[in-house]
């Protein structure tokens, strides 16, 4: 899979990216809204769970490079929730209760940048154009002032209040 911005390249996650994102999971400040920093992280075994979810939905998280010299600056892509208890799962796991996410988390050096906006555009719009898929959601601490100006960009609106699996509460911003 891969799809390019005026900026930007999105392309399917391979093993050998793991390397790159060990510093941004790594990172407190990027990994505040999304889930923190673990004490050991296997970035193989991350990356190895992005390729399993595009075996079973057709669809994940893509690896975000610059067109310009190729290197990572972040991920942006779908994943599905299950609704009933607000866990991240597979579209058969969840059947009727599978709710298609689109999400984005880049280092810290790419912010400020409007690659998020443009990397989640290109998502969403394939989301719509080649998948099909009607209803859209990106899942957002309340606290995560910068995931929610990307959504406003994209014209999400903030909906519900939902609790996570793990106990945190999140706002369900509605895509247009």
């Amino acid at each position: 899979m891969r799809l390019e911005t005026e900026r930007l390249l999105l392309r399917s996650p391979r093993l050998e990216d793991a390397g790159a994102f060990a510093a941004m999971y790594a990172d407190p400040e990027v990994m505040e809204f999304i889930g923190g920093v673990a004490e050991t992280i296997d970035m193989e075994f991350v990356v190895g769970r992005w390729l399993e979810r595009w075996d079973a939905n057709g669809f994940g998280p893509l690896v975000v490079a610059r067109r310009e010299g190729g290197e990572p600056l972040g991920r942006s892509g779908l994943l599905v929730w299950d609704t009933r208890d607000w866990h991240v799962a597979t579209l058969v796991e969840a059947g009727e209760h599978a709710q298609p996410e689109l999400g984005w988390a880049f280092a810290r050096a790419a912010w400020g940048h409007g690659y998020a906006t443009e990397a989640a555009r290109a998502v969403r719009d394939w989301a719509r154009n080649e998948l099909g898929i009607g209803r859209l959601i990106s899942v957002i601490a309340p606290g995560n002032a910068r995931s929610i100006r990307v959504a406003e960009r994209l014209g999400a609106v903030p909906g519900e209040l939902v609790e996570l699996f793990d106990s945190s509460a999140a706002v369900v911003w509605e895509h247009p």
